[in-house]
């Protein structure tokens, strides 16, 4: 009866055609129900990213504080290795926001977005070096020999994307510790010799050049037909090394595509002796400048600045407890509120030198505190006010507002001094 139903159906379509085109709209309509459970997963993963910066805020001010206390070598290069890995994650969880949000721009505009790369301005040898330090780390707490080789050709200024450039070789350093059971793991970071030119007709200035770094184990190994299915997304090796060690099969298809997309690639080789070395090249654009990127600020760190009586007006108590502690290791007094309402009443009850303004509160929002702050009778208008976010793009509304200084989460104390001397100095020239 079931089947003489479907003749029937059948004979009462005009021609196939009417069949295809209901198929079609039933695609299309299935394609819009999946749509906007793509667009949630983009969201929870954006507001998850938000949120990690909290806690990650406290982990890079305190691993700050602790590089300047006494430590003997070993320790100090612990806590330098705690810093760089929060740092590295503090970065990768902006990318997750900013990524959400030029698809949302893209979706509203209609128009598709750039390939997201960044261009910055780092130091190259720091970077490797502090790849250098996670692969002995890890190394270390399995037993594991390491040998870290960075280049004395390597250029130490460059342009280009640290953040995925990172990212690329923790993916590899992660991999050659974890398929190895015993033995040794090196990192090795040099120029590669041949210069990579400019493209024909664009650009200006330094050109570019190729930078290889080879990660190396002395591990499991690979045979050909293994490596041919690495770089393919979803996709293992071998099965039974998967459930071994675990793995999604993402990881070097990722890889590759940032190689890729930093005009470099991945290439992979057994090893003399037993295991695999990947090598990955990237091109990065040489910098000229006669400052290390680590340091800009050390001038303003340097220069005397008196204890200060600073308003806080921040609504997470982590937060509160993490300024509060870079504060009182400055030698500055902190008294800290919730809302940007009770900031204005409380700066014409109290004698404060300067406001840590963030820019989410419940209520009215930092930046309207801010212009209600300025509204103020002098001097008390004129109070140094610093503009507090875990988003950079929140920094231009926050001086239009009157902020005489901005701080982008996560705080460090080398930053925070900064800011509050560029703040006071300027709201000592403005009065």
């Amino acid at each position: 009866m079931a089947a003489k139903s479907r003749d029937q159906r059948r004979k009462r379509a005009p021609n196939g055609r009417t069949v295809k085109r209901k198929t079609a709209v039933g695609v299309k309509r299935k394609v819009q129900k999946r749509a906007p459970a793509s667009g949630v997963v983009e969201a929870a993963l954006a507001a998850f990213a938000h949120e990690v910066r909290t806690p990650l805020t406290g982990i890079l001010a305190i691993s700050d504080l602790l590089a300047t206390s006494e430590l003997g070598e070993r320790e100090r290069r612990w806590a330098d290795t705690i810093k760089a890995g929060a740092e590295h994650l503090a970065s990768l969880a902006n990318l997750f926001v900013d990524a959400a949000k030029s698809r949302d721009t893209s979706r509203k505009t209609g128009r598709a977005g750039s390939n997201g790369l960044r261009e910055d301005l780092f130091n190259l040898r720091a970077l490797a070096r502090s790849a250098g330090d996670s692969l002995a780390g890890r190394a270390a707490a399995k037993g594991l020999q390491a040998d870290v080789d960075i280049s004395a050709a390597l250029p130490a200024l460059v342009v280009g994307d640290a953040i995925r450039l990172r990212a690329a070789l923790e993916n590899l350093i992660d991999n050659a510790v974890k398929f190895t059971e015993s033995g040794a793991v090196a990192l090795a970071a040099m120029p590669v010799k041949e210069a990579v030119g400019r493209k024909k007709g664009k650009g200006k200035g330094k050109g570019k050049v190729s930078i290889a770094f080879a990660v190396s184990d002395s591990g499991i190994g690979l045979t050909l037909q293994e490596i041919k299915r690495l770089f393919r997304p979803f996709s293992q090796a071998n099965v039974s090394i998967a459930a071994r060690f675990g793995g999604a099969g993402l990881g070097l298809s990722s890889v590759k595509q940032i190689a890729r997309m930093m005009g470099g690639d991945i290439a992979v080789a057994p090893r003399r002796g037993g295991g695999t070395t990947f090598t990955l090249t990237v091109a990065l654009e040489n910098a000229e400048a006669s400052q290390d990127p680590a340091s800009p600020g050390e001038a303003h760190m340097s220069a005397a600045i008196p204890p200060l009586r600073i308003l806080g007006v921040e609504d997470n108590p982590f937060g509160r407890v993490v300024l509060n502690t870079i504060l009182s290791e400055l030698g500055h007094n902190a008294e800290f509120i919730g809302r940007g309402e009770a900031a204005i009443e409380r700066i014409e009850l109290g004698s404060f030198d300067a406001v840590l303004m963030d820019m989410v509160l419940p209520g009215i929002d930092g930046v309207e505190a801010i212009r209600r702050i300025r509204e103020l009778r002098p001097p008390l208008g004129r109070i140094a006010i610093i503009g507090v976010s875990g988003r950079g793009d929140d920094e231009a509304a926050s001086r239009a507002a009157g902020a005489d200084a901005f701080l982008l989460k996560p705080v460090s104390p080398r930053a925070l001094a900064t800011a509050l001397l560029e703040a006071t100095r300027r709201a000592a020239t403005a009065t």
